[in-house]
């Protein structure tokens, strides 16, 4: 009997981002530089926990949000007695509320809330045969109102299909250090993300670098200015590989 499509999309997730043995010395290795001991960070789109596992062990406190419920049964079972690890089973967007998930049940890491990711993101090769059917209603809080009740800090890692950009939109200050997921078919929710990370602190006070894919590594570890990380997201071809833009406050 084959098995159910979500039970096969979990197991497809747990092999991705938890059974690779070295994987996790390589994101302690990586985040690093963005997560002190002792600090705090948000995981946004938590998933299967694998960064919550990082920033823990590098002496952080992180406040964890994830919406679907098969994965926040996963975080329980594996966070719910770490007292340094708060999770949230919410959305961030940039106004509380409700909003309906979108849930792709074979490849539930690209479950969104964002109906234009659904849209534009068909106009990629990589998410041929990609599938999203309406989910359930799932709560939305802001960034902002995590600040409030936890702190700000240190560094938030945003990974929510196509939703980046809303999810600053309920952010009212600059933050030391973040990243955000970018993909080509979809580079202008990256693009308003830098514009936003401008606005906020001011122009020219970020840096910003790229990782590609789950390569643990800064393509430019110096760090360029929102003009040039601009120029190079509209220089991808559609099918080029997605990542996560990096940005910190430089000085």
């Amino acid at each position: 009997m084959s098995l159910p499509a979500r039970a096969v999309g979990l197991l497809r997730s747990w092999v991705i981002y938890r059974a690779i043995p070295w994987r996790g010395v390589q994101l302690r290795r990586f985040y690093r530089r963005f997560v002190p001991a002792g600090g705090l960070a948000f995981d946004v789109g938590a998933h299967a926990g694998n960064r919550v596992a990082a920033f823990r062990q590098l002496g952080a406190r992180v406040v964890a949000l994830e919406p679907q419920a098969d994965f926040v049964w996963l975080l329980r079972r594996r966070f719910g007695r770490d007292t340094g690890v708060t999770l949230l089973p919410q959305a961030l967007g940039r106004s509380p509320g409700e909003m309906r998930l979108h849930v792709s049940e074979l490849t539930p890491t690209v479950s969104t809330l964002s109906t234009r990711f659904v849209r534009e993101a068909t106009a990629a090769s990589s998410f041929r045969g990609v599938r999203w059917e309406e989910g359930p209603l799932v709560t939305v809080t802001t960034l902002d109102a995590l600040i409030a009740t936890h702190g700000v800090p240190d560094f938030v890692k945003i990974d929510v299909e196509g939703f980046e950009e809303e999810v600053l939109l309920g952010l009212s200050q600059a933050l030391p250090a973040l990243s955000f997921e970018f993909v080509p078919a979809v580079r202008g929710v990256a693009l308003g993300c830098i514009d936003r990370l401008e606005a906020l602190a001011g122009p020219g006070r970020y840096r910003y670098a790229v990782s590609l894919g789950e390569r643990q590594r800064l393509l430019k570890p110096e760090g360029e200015l929102a003009a040039s990380m601009r120029d190079w997201l509209r220089a991808l071809p559609v099918d080029a590989s997605s990542g996560d833009v990096h940005a910190w406050l430089a000085g």
